[in-house]
This record gives structure tokens, C-alpha cells and sequence, in this order.
């Protein structure tokens, strides 16, 4: 397809959202304690309202890689993904009373400290390193995302934005901290969901209204029917979606340090559950607005598939938008300051959870430090973590579906860490052994199957995406010519010799068609069986910290021992006054 380019007033909205939010990084910089401390600095203070961290939490997960990936995922698979929904119906109450009441009650700045103090040191750090691992490679897919959407519009290099967005996102997060973080994706939240709405109305208007496309798209079969096939390796099933996709999500909003850190700071328990819950009628605008943003494009390209002329799939949307609503000034800057915004909310999201793991479960435990000298190694952890976002983002270009990619990292990292949370704070008699081990084997297992299914796959041929994607378009005049003129062009002898794809996935090959979406649940079953095995065959802990339980599970509590039992802290309190002279008890 032929390359847009933006006008005068595209460049005016796309450069005044950019340097707002550079503007709000600068304005926390000096406002209030003027981030001079650590609880400031990483925390906020502790003192936000669930207003604007409840939409903070949304676009830190709602990245460029969602606005971008799935109205193209219902515009070639239809509607099925939309069923994902449902799992916010599970997951969302789980994590509203069942995690986030331990979290705030242990008043933690890392949620891996909780991992410490029910576990040990070695399961902190395990999984402190794991999921920083996790958090850089996924930083370069987001990166990477509306860079490559630029490049497609405009003359301006991929690595120039690139850097371009490393350099804003570090500038603010270094700057304001936490706060700038938060209020900064308060405004990006905005501006991403009047872009997408406003594609939505324009674009529909052009398309003959709601009616015509919602017509168009049920007679071609794109409002996809629950599909309730049992199978695993089917990728978008009704019970890969809302089971599986409830894992996945609990992995990302429940023990996530990017969505936990938002959640605990919070003036209060009760703030901290309504951020949570807030979340649900936005999740579900958002899936409505990416599901329809899909079948506005579907009735504009149905007799023309811009996939079949080589178009990337995550390109889709913003093809749509410089090829058919171009002519309407404003509107193509608008919605790439969009695809800006939602990358920069997450990457700065990124950069301010992992400078807060890397200094209170890496280097504070090991090295003495004063709360300013602390606050000023955070801010130069940022600007590591910048430059380690930059460099995941060229291996970041090599992938083939972002969407996919992202959710394949997070599902196949955050599945294993989120066993571990799971089974500290609703399994009593897990002990450290069990649960390390249980995280090794579900990690390793998730490697082989998620990493190794990515690149298997790049082995296995794809079948073209057709020209025409509705049968009612065949008798346009002159256009089945030029379909048929463009298949023959692109068929070869050695097309014709591919076999089928199923073919690629025998005996243990079938293990990498397991859905993405299972690969957390996958995880947290495994690795429930093996360190409850291992917990069993070496014996209870002697100390066990009643705190980091949920308080159902604690001694007194409906599933725990009803007699009381001192915590860790009272045990190490009544052993040092035994060991210590002249101390009686």
C-alpha cells in the first residue's frame, strides 16, 4: 500500500501530547517533597486516590501492542478473542480480596519482599531476577511496537523514534518518580481512548454506520460464536480465554510489581480494592473498542485484504487510519500520539517497578545505603534500565505478531511467579524447598513449551492471507481478475509443495501448539504438584510468618489451625531474649 505522510496539524497533536507528558514528569520533579526521598520517589507517597491509579493501572497493561494487535486479531480471526472479557469476571475479585489485603497489610515497596518473608532469600531473588528477565524482553516488544507504526506513516526512521521514546520515558520517570508516572499515564489514558473512539465514529460513518458494519460482519462470520471446544491447543476456546486468561491476568494485575506497586500506593486498603474494581468496566470498554475497531477496518478491507500485498498485521489499524482517514486533519497525528502514549505508559511503568526491585531486593540487602543516597541510585537505575529497553528492541524487530509475543512472555515468565505467591498465601504447609523447586521445574517446563514453541514456529510455513475475506465481493467487476493476477504471481512451485501445517506438530512436536493463553495455568499446576511434593517429603517450616498468609489460612483463621501461634517476628523476638544475659522472659 502506498505510504502516508502527516500534514501540519498531525505534527501539532502528535508533538503537544509528547511534550505534555514530558511537561508533567517536569512539574512532579519540583512539586511537593520534590522526590527526595525513596517512599516519594517509588512510592508516592502513599498517598494516591483510586481515581487516577485505577487509570494508571489500565494503560500500564494496555500498551501500543494492545490497541495495535487485537482489532487485528478480530479482523482476521473475527471475534472469538473478545471472550478473554470473561475473565475478568474471576480474576478481578480474586485479586481485589485475596491478594492485594496481604500486600497492603505487610506494607511492602517490592512484592518480592513478601517472597522473603514467607520463603527466603533465595526464593526472593530467584524470582526478583526472573522477573526482571521478563520485564526487559517485554519492554522491547512495547518499544519496538509504535516505532515500527511510525516508520509505516512517516519518513522517520524506526531507531529514531526508538530512541526518541527512551529518551521522553526516562526523562519524566527520572525525574518525578512514581507520582509523575501515575499522573503522567492519567493523561496518556485519555488521549488513547478519545483516539480509538474517534477512529471508531469517523470511520464508521464512512462505512455506512454501526448497522452496515455489524451486518457485514455477521453475513462473513466475524462475530464469532462461543467457541467451547475442550482442546488446549486451540488458541481462543471459551475456556482457554476465561480460564486460562484468568491466570494470565492474575499474573499481571495480582503479583505483577508494575500493577502492585500502583495498588499499594494508595492512601488505603480500602482505595487500593476500588482501584481494582475500577478496572473492570474499563478492561471491558477497552475489549469493546479494540473488538470494533477490528470490524470497521474488516467492512472497509473485506473486498481488498491489505494482508495479501504485504501489509503486517500489527500495521493493520494504522493503515486503516492514514489510507482512509487521512483526510481528516489531525486524525492520523492523533491516533500515532496514541500508539506513543500507550507505549510510554507502560515503558515508564517498566522502569519505575524495575529500579524499585533492583534497590530493595538486589542491592539494598547487601549494601547499607541513606535514604537520599538510595532515592539517587534509583533515578540512575532508570537510565540503566533505558538503555537496556533500547537493546531488546532490536531483538524485538525480529518477531513476527507482537500481540502473541507479549502475551507468550508474560504468560511463560509471570506463570511461574505467580505459583509462588499463590501457594505462600493459600498453602500453609509449603515450605521454601517445595516452592523454590516447584518454581525451577514449572519454569523450566514453561521455557521449553513457550520459548520453544516461538521458535519452532518460525519454521512452520504460514498460509497466505487471501485478497478477498467476503465471497460477496467475487463478482466486482475487474477485481477477480486482479485477485487471481496477484495469487498467481505469488504461488510458486515450492508453495505448492508445502504440506499441511498440522503436519509440522507430530509426536512431541504437538506440545508446542499448546494456546498461549494456557501457559500460566500450566505453571501454577505444576508447580502446585511438585513443591507440594517436595514440601511433604521434607517437613513443614519451623517459622512460619502468619502474616504473609491470607487471613483465611492463618492460625484462627476458617482454613487454618484454630490454635494460635506466634509469628516469625514474635519467634525471633522470644529467642533473642533467651539467648541474650540478663534478659528474662
Amino acid at each position: 500500500m502506498e505510504k502516508q505522510y502527516f500534514e501540519v496539524w498531525d505534527y501539532v497533536i502528535f508533538s503537544v501530547c509528547l511534550l505534555s507528558s514530558l511537561a508533567i514528569g517536569i512539574y512532579h520533579a519540583f512539586a511537593g517533597g520534590q522526590q527526595t526521598t525513596t517512599n516519594e520517589f517509588l512510592m508516592a507517597d502513599r498517598r494516591m486516590n483510586y481515581a487516577p491509579v485505577s487509570l494508571s493501572l489500565l494503560v500500564t497493561i494496555m500498551s501500543a501492542i494492545t490497541v495495535l494487535g487485537v482489532p487485528s486479531e478480530v479482523f482476521q480471526h473475527g471475534t472469538s478473542y473478545g471472550m478473554f472479557s470473561f475473565s475478568y469476571f474471576i480474576f478481578i475479585p480474586i485479586v481485589a480480596h485475596g491478594l492485594v489485603p496481604v500486600f497492603y497489610d505487610m506494607k511492602i515497596t517490592s512484592v518480592y519482599e513478601y517472597l522473603g518473608r514467607r520463603f527466603s532469600r533465595v526464593v526472593r531473588l530467584c524470582a526478583t531476577v526472573a522477573y526482571m528477565v521478563m520485564m526487559i524482553t517485554y519492554m522491547g516488544v512495547v518499544l519496538y511496537t509504535p516505532a515500527l507504526a511510525i516508520n509505516a506513516v512517516t519518513d522517520l526512521n524506526v531507531w529514531v523514534s526508538v530512541v526518541g521514546l527512551c529518551v521522553i520515558c526516562t526523562i519524566y520517570t527520572g525525574l518525578g518518580g512514581l507520582k509523575a508516572v501515575i499522573w503522567t499515564d492519567v493523561f496518556q489514558a485519555i488521549v488513547m481512548l478519545l483516539a480509538q473512539i474517534v477512529v471508531i465514529f469517523i470511520g464508521s460513518s464512512k462505512s455506512g454506520g454501526f448497522s452496515t458494519i455489524f451486518k457485514l460482519a455477521a453475513e462473513s462470520g466475524k462475530l464469532a460464536p462461543l467457541n467451547f471446544n475442550p482442546s488446549p491447543l486451540v488458541a481462543h476456546t471459551f475456556w482457554a480465554l476465561t480460564f486460562g486468561g484468568t491466570f494470565l491476568c492474575m499474573g499481571i494485575y495480582g503479583v505483577n510489581q508494575t500493577a502492585v506497586q500502583r495498588v499499594i500506593s494508595c492512601k488505603s486498603k480500602r482505595h487500593a480494592q476500588i482501584t481494582v474494581y475500577l478496572n473492570f468496566p474499563l478492561l471491558q470498554l477497552v475489549m469493546v473498542i479494540a473488538c470494533v475497531l477490528g470490524l470497521v477496518m474488516f467492512a472497509e478491507y473485506r473486498c481488498n485484504n491489505p494482508l495479501a500485498y504485504g501489509a503486517k498485521s500489527d500495521q493493520l489499524l494504522l493503515y486503516y487510519v492514514m489510507n482512509v482517514l487521512g483526510d481528516y486533519p489531525g486524525i492520523p497525528g492523533l491516533f500515532v500520539a496514541c500508539l506513543f502514549c500507550a507505549s510510554l505508559s507502560t515503558i515508564s511503568s517498566c522502569f519505575s517497578s524495575l529500579s524499585t526491585v533492583a534497590l530493595r531486593d538486589i542491592i539494598q540487602p547487601n549494601i547499607n545505603l541513606s535514604d537520599r543516597a538510595a532515592t539517587f541510585l534509583s533515578k540512575c537505575l532508570i537510565l540503566f534500565f533505558g538503555l537496556l529497553c533500547f537493546l531488546m528492541a532490536l531483538v524485538a524487530s525480529q518477531l513476527d505478531s507482537v500481540l502473541k509475543a507479549a502475551l507468550s512472555i508474560l504468560g511463560i515468565m509471570g506463570g511461574p511467579m505467580l505459583s509462588l505467591f499463590i501457594l505462600g498465601m493459600f498453602c500453609r504447609y509449603i515450605n521454601s524447598t517445595g516452592a523454590l523447586s516447584g518454581f525451577l521445574v514449572s519454569s523450566a517446563i514453561a521455557f521449553w513449551i513457550g520459548f520453544g514453541g516461538l521458535a519452532y514456529r518460525m519454521g512452520v510455513p504460514r498460509m497466505p492471507s487471501p485478497p478477498i475475506l467476503d465471497h460477496s465481493c467475487a463478482p466486482l467487476t475487474n477485481y477477480t481478475s486482479t485477485v487471481t493476477s496477484a495469487i498467481v504471481d505469488q504461488t510458486t512451485d515450492a508453495d505448492l509443495l508445502v504440506p499441511a501445517v498440522n503436519t509440522y506438530y507430530d509426536g512431541i512436536n504437538i506440545v508446542y501448539k499448546l494456546s498461549y493463553m494456557w501457559y500460566s495455568g500450566m505453571s501454577v499446576l505444576v508447580s502446585f504438584v511438585v513443591a507440594s511434593f517436595v514440601s511433604l517429603v521434607t517437613g513443614r517450616e519451623e517459622i512460619l510468618d502468619e502474616e504473609a498468609l491470607h487471613p483465611l489460612f492463618r492460625a484462627g483463621g476458617y482454613f487454618g489451625p484454630k490454635t494460635n501461634q506466634p509469628n516469625k517476628e514474635e519467634l525471633i523476638s522470644l529467642e533473642t531474649k533467651i539467648s541474650t544475659p540478663g534478659i528474662t522472659t
